[in-house]
């Protein structure tokens, strides 16, 4: 394993139980790695699917994790609170955590996309990301992550949600 230090943002969702499988996730999160943040939380609608609302945020945190070893530890939180592998891309989640970016790498693996290309897809994904980082430049557009969230035009409802760590 590494011992170099890497910036990471990271995608944390739920639509199963959002709020007890959200909050387990960020402590997790809290508990494994080293200068952790996190954005405001939302609540919006599922995409993709007809199902329940979504809580979803973004974290950063410094890691001395790969990217791949990154995926698998968060694969593993995801499989210890219920995740279901099994189902359509689109579907019900009891947690969701995708690698956002990690430092400034554009990395095309399979199952890894860094940065993830939701990032420039989704407002539940860009939003959280604006609030947490606004200045951060992201490493294909070049802008800085406010400016992407300012050009957004698909915008549905998002309703801000506190969450009790």
């Amino acid at each position: 394993m590494s011992t170099n230090t890497h910036r990471v943002y990271l995608g944390i969702g739920s639509n199963v139980e959002p709020e007890r499988n959200v909050v387990a996730g960020m402590r997790a999160l809290l508990e494994a790695f080293d200068d952790v943040h996190f954005s405001p939380a939302y609540r919006t609608p599922a995409v993709g699917f007809e199902g329940d609302a979504f809580i979803n945020l973004v974290a950063c945190c410094n890691t001395t994790l790969q990217p791949l070893e990154l995926k698998a530890w968060l694969n593993a939180l995801e499989d210890q609170h219920g995740r279901a592998r099994d189902v359509p891309k689109f579907s019900d989640r009891t947690l969701d955590i995708d690698v956002l970016l990690y430092d400034d790498f554009w990395l095309r693996l399979p199952g890894l996309e860094i940065p993830r290309p939701e990032i420039e897809k989704f407002a539940h994904v860009l939003k959280p990301l604006a609030d947490l980082a606004p200045e951060l430049i992201h490493p294909v557009r070049g802008i800085s992550i406010s400016q992407m969230w300012q050009e957004f035009t698909d915008r549905p409802a998002m309703e801000a949600v506190q969450l009790e760590l």
